[in-house]
């Protein structure tokens, strides 16, 4: 053809764009109408059940991406090691709650989401340690009230994780037990992940679940939150069952949630309150439990809002203190009133500690034996039991300071008809309360700020004051733990070492909706959580569209 000549268009070039423009229309229709992109890391469970709904991405697809990562991390690369049971049917569930979204059944804002499990909560499928050797292979009857709230709610149990063993140190290294061995703050891996629920802490920093479930009985759930970076939630004494949980003490010990944002903190507990015939405590939360919480996230929240500063528990770190200084004027800047300070007494400060730990000696003795009674046959059945267990050769105990120390509590804790145990218990703990009501009366407070830890991650084996202690050692854990309050965990920033310090919101009894709309205003203007530089993000950690 002649160079000049013109080019007369073909019949089929003619139709081309019509073809091409039918076919972007198919393509579109058969894509979801808002079709998401999301990364594992994180988006809260909002977005990943609206992903979920409307076809962006499924169950399986997302506890596929969190088991790589837990593939990458856990028992390779930096070796975090948080998992002691993994569960072998993880993506079978989520395939099976895939089928039922299919088919129009949606349980509810759960359905499909990946957890882990502090390995003190029972679970019918899967063994339930303590982290102890001495349970090994210990299959429970039934799972615990809040397990079962949440499977009825289509959660996607992905593992159960390791902790202080039995939810308290004893004087082993920080993150270690006997099973699950030596956990690995994910910031930093020369540090401690904290206690007791150690792997959930630092499992939910390293984007191995959703979000998930630990035990607070002196700090149990906000050391870790705090040391990990993540938030969390120490309810109520009474709100949550603890039926079906290895206990540490009654008197304290209650579940909680452990999640990377204060909005899934919401989602969950609102899937696991309610009252449990088999737990008296819970009777108390009747016409308090609320089974929707995420009405109170909403930014605004901290606007005339009365907040107390608790200085007693600052001046251990430089570090945490700069952080928690700009934490108080952010507090500020979002409309709070702030009363700066709130100070305890000085003989309470001393004595909290002491007083805990002799309630906690005392009860766990007991208590534990209760638990031991309802196992198969073959297990131990008492503390003195486990002691004898754990130093028998054949068990290849690795954890001497925990049989050390059980061995001395089984030795010397109180009875609980002891009368120091019973003044501890009944006068001790009410003087707590008092003191803590006065406190919010005086100064017409809505809630107390401190840092939930006074201090970042410790290096793994350095000695760390008791829970509890007094004087120069001050924690505010067990202060809401004696008291019974709500104790929200909520990322504030980082040191220049690059550790995580988070700030506390204490409120008083079934407060916990005015706390989570708090620390939801505080987070949504810090966006203080980081992921940790140990477990960066994987290439299949964005999901949909």
């Amino acid at each position: 053809m002649h160079p000049l000549r013109a080019r007369v268009p073909s019949p089929f070039s003619r139709r081309l764009p019509v073809l091409i423009g039918a076919a972007l229309l198919s393509l579109a229709a058969a894509l979801p109408a808002q079709a998401r992109n999301i990364d594992i890391t994180d988006a809260t469970i909002a977005e990943v059940e609206a992903a979920m709904r409307d076809g962006s991405i499924s169950s399986e697809a997302l506890t596929q991406a969190y088991l790589k990562r837990v593939e990458a991390y856990d028992k390779a690369g930096p070796k975090i090691n948080t998992v002691i049971t993994l569960n072998p049917k993880a993506l079978e569930t989520a395939r099976a709650l895939d089928a039922e979204r299919k088919a129009g059944k949606v349980r509810g804002p759960l359905h499909g989401i990946p957890i882990l499990l502090k390995d003190n909560y029972n679970t019918y499928d899967l063994p339930t340690t303590g982290g102890s050797q001495t349970l090994l292979g210990s299959i429970p009857p039934s799972d615990a009230f809040m397990v079962k709230k949440l499977r009825d709610a289509g959660v996607v149990i992905v593992a159960k994780v390791n902790l202080h063993e039995f939810a308290y140190s004893g004087g082993a290294p920080n993150g270690y037990s006997s099973l699950g061995g030596q956990t690995l703050n994910p910031h930093d891996l020369t540090r401690g992940p904290s206690g007791s629920s150690a792997g959930t802490g630092a499992g939910i920093a390293a984007a191995f679940a959703q979000f998930g479930l630990g035990t607070d009985t002196a700090g149990s759930i906000r050391n870790p939150s705090s040391a990990n970076g993540i938030a969390g939630l120490k309810p109520t004494r009474g709100l949550l069952s603890r039926s079906g949980i290895i206990p540490l003490a009654l008197s304290f010990d209650t579940g909680g949630p452990m999640a990377r944002n204060v909005s899934d903190l919401a989602v969950s507990l609102g899937a696991m309150t309610g009252v449990d015939k088999t737990d008296p405590a819970t009777a108390a939360s009747a016409g308090h439990f609320e089974t929707d919480y995420t009405k109170y996230l909403k930014t605004g929240s901290l606007k005339g809002a009365r907040i107390g500063v608790m200085r007693d528990y600052m001046g251990q770190s430089p570090g945490t203190d700069f952080v928690m200084e700009q934490a108080i004027v952010r507090l500020q800047q979002l409309g709070a009133t702030v009363i700066d300070p709130v100070k305890l007494p000085d003989y309470l400060l001393k004595g909290i500690g002491p007083l805990h730990t002799l309630i906690i000696d005392a009860e766990f003795k007991s208590q534990l034996a209760d638990y031991l009674a309802t196992l198969a046959p073959g297990f131990p059945r008492t503390l003195a039991e486990v002691v004898a267990k754990a130093r028998d050769p054949h068990t290849g105990y690795t954890s001497p300071w925990k049989r050390d120390a059980m061995a001395k509590m089984d030795k010397e804790a109180l009875a609980l008809d002891d009368p120091a145990y019973l003044a501890a218990r009944d006068q001790g703990l009410a003087s707590t309360t008092a003191v803590t009501e006065s406190l919010f009366a005086k100064y017409k407070l809505d809630a107390m700020v401190y840092p939930s830890v006074p201090r970042p991650a410790s290096v793994i084996d350095e000695p760390r004051p008791a829970p509890g202690a007094g004087g120069g050692g001050a924690s505010p854990a067990a202060l809401a733990s004696q008291t019974g309050f709500p104790d929200l965990i909520v990322p504030a920033g980082m040191t220049v070492e690059g550790l995580p310090v988070t700030i506390s919101f204490m409120g008083r009894a079934w407060s916990e909706g005015k706390l989570l709309g708090y620390g939801y205003d505080f987070e949504q203007a810090m966006h203080a959580r980081v992921l940790p530089k140990y477990t960066p993000e994987l290439p299949g950690d964005h999901l949909g569209y």
